[in-house]
């Protein structure tokens, strides 16, 4: 009876948060659609208003934050009882979205309401970056390699090549593309709701 009492305790704890806790699973994209049916619901409308498939959606979000609403990069800066964590850049929530660029997709769109931790919103970020990012430096919107480097490096960095001089994050942006197209896979082979 007591362990029913707690897990009754969290269920209403999170679901009173107004934030979704991460997917059971990450590689199951129909589970997670299962799961999540308003997060594929703000993707879908995504896709139609920005043309970036759920699929890369997707993908960034996996990479960028593992689906935590409130996720942040973080560092250790001292050393020893001294040491602390601390924020290593503005980057927060789904997308991942920096305090300035998150400005200035609000002043573009009208949307000055929008949340990071928001999951409809970070969608609808992803999409209006990864659209501007195709019309200024060619990208297709189904590119998931070329769209998540521009998306770490920012679409002048991408356009000068700074990603070059990155060792690491070609292969982190081919994890993105392996990704996007697993899931775009599998999201053909989901049951019809």
């Amino acid at each position: 009876m007591r362990r029913f009492a707690s897990i009754a305790a969290i269920l209403i704890l999170t679901s009173c948060s107004g934030h979704d806790a991460p997917p059971s699973t990450v590689a199951d994209a129909c589970r997670m659609q299962q799961e999540r049916p308003h997060w594929f619901s703000a993707m879908k409308d995504t896709q139609a208003r920005w043309g970036v498939p759920v699929s890369v959606q997707l993908a960034t979000i996996s990479r960028e934050s593992s689906f935590q609403y409130d996720a942040q990069p973080m560092k250790k800066v001292g050393s020893g009882i001294f040491s602390r964590r601390v924020p290593r850049s503005s980057a927060y929530g789904y997308s991942q979205a920096l305090d300035g660029t998150w400005e200035w997709y609000m002043r573009d769109t009208g949307r000055s309401g929008a949340d990071r931790e928001d999951f409809a919103d970070s969608s609808d970020f992803i999409g209006w970056y990864m659209n501007l990012n195709s019309r200024l430096n060619g990208v297709p919107l189904n590119d998931a390699y070329n769209q998540y480097l521009a998306y770490h490096e920012g679409k002048t960095g991408y356009a000068k090549g700074t990603w070059r001089r990155k060792a690491w994050l070609p292969a982190v942006a081919r994890d993105v593309q392996s990704w996007a197209e697993r899931y775009e896979q599998q999201l053909r082979l989901c049951p019809a709701r």
